[in-house]
């Protein structure tokens, strides 16, 4: 019943599969941690967490530098904000009067708010006054839910600020 070729077969299977567990492992820790060098033979996580309250000495802390708006629109690439258009186009237009899920943008620069003809706002909107503005685009690309809470549009925002320039940048081109 038992021959060896079949108690070999066993065997080579299971010392194969201790083998793939071990080289696994390896490539897990390899992947999560890191050696560091002031802890000696210690490995530490790849990722820091730092504690609710913990001291400012505990981990160096990276000076943000607020940059105007105004400054770095009067820079901005048009070009670059091209490419970040694509993201916008799956819901707004650029041809006057075609509204999709959004408003057509062609002309939003400095255009009255919620002035899309045959576009139903949402009353988050409807409820603002002023003009798009450079400024006012980029506070609501920015986080659209905090600029007009409520709002039906889903996007999560566009942190960066050079980002929104180019892009605001590239809709002035169709005013």
């Amino acid at each position: 019943m038992f021959d060896t070729m079949t108690i070999t077969k066993a065997f080579a299977s299971v010392c194969g599969a201790m083998l793939v567990l071990l080289l696994g492992g390896w490539a897990a820790d390899s992947l999560y941690n890191i050696e560091a060098e002031s802890h000696g033979d210690h490995a530490t996580r790849g990722y820091v967490i730092i504690a609710e309250g913990a001291d400012e000495g505990d981990a160096p802390a990276e000076e943000v530098v607020e940059v105007a708006f105004a400054d770095v629109y009067a820079t901005a690439d048009a070009g670059a904000g091209e490419r970040l258009w694509r993201q916008c186009s799956a819901c707004h237009a650029l041809e006057p009067g075609v509204n999709r899920v959004g408003p057509y943008l062609h002309g939003v620069v400095d255009r009255p708010k919620h002035s899309a003809q045959g576009f139903n706002y949402s009353d988050a909107l409807m409820s603002q006054d002023g003009a798009w503005t450079p400024e006012n685009l980029s506070a609501f690309l920015e986080s659209p839910r905090t600029y007009a809470p409520g709002t039906a549009m889903a996007y999560n925002g566009m942190s960066d600020v050079e980002d929104r320039a180019n892009l605001i940048a590239y809709l002035a081109t169709f005013n």
